[in-house]
């Protein structure tokens, strides 16, 4: 996929993959691949703010709404919660062992938004498969 980190700060964590390895017939990005770097863009911001545990992250639920098509870069940026959210989030988690967040993300291309993707994503301290 070709998928590179592009910012982790406080306004949020992006990610981006070229449309070159991620192409449908009509040559735009395929939708799977712009669900797929959405996803990774929530995925990143969460495993960031975790890496001092050891949750595992699963998501639980996710919806994408496609705009417009993405002919070049596939850029998406998971916007970082309020302060507030993730503390209670980090609280629930160290407390019970298992949290969850709705996290949204904003994919664009050239200052337009192509898709608005929203999932919620959980994080266990104990996995059963």
């Amino acid at each position: 996929m070709g998928v590179r980190v592009t910012a982790d700060n406080a306004t949020g964590f992006s990610v981006e993959a070229p449309v070159t390895l991620n192409y449908n017939h009509l040559h735009t990005a395929f939708g799977g691949s712009i669900n797929a770097v959405a996803t990774l863009a929530g995925y990143g911001l969460l495993w960031m703010e975790l890496r001092e545990t050891t949750a595992h992250l699963l998501i639980a639920g996710s919806s994408i709404r496609f705009l417009r098509p993405v002919r070049e870069t596939i850029s998406a940026t998971c916007a970082r919660p309020a302060a507030e959210k993730l503390a209670s989030f980090q609280a629930t988690l160290r407390e019970t062992g298992k949290a969850r967040i709705t996290l949204r993300v904003r994919v664009e291309e050239n200052g337009e938004a192509a898709a608005e993707f929203q999932a919620t994503f959980v994080a266990v301290t104990e996995f059963q498969a």
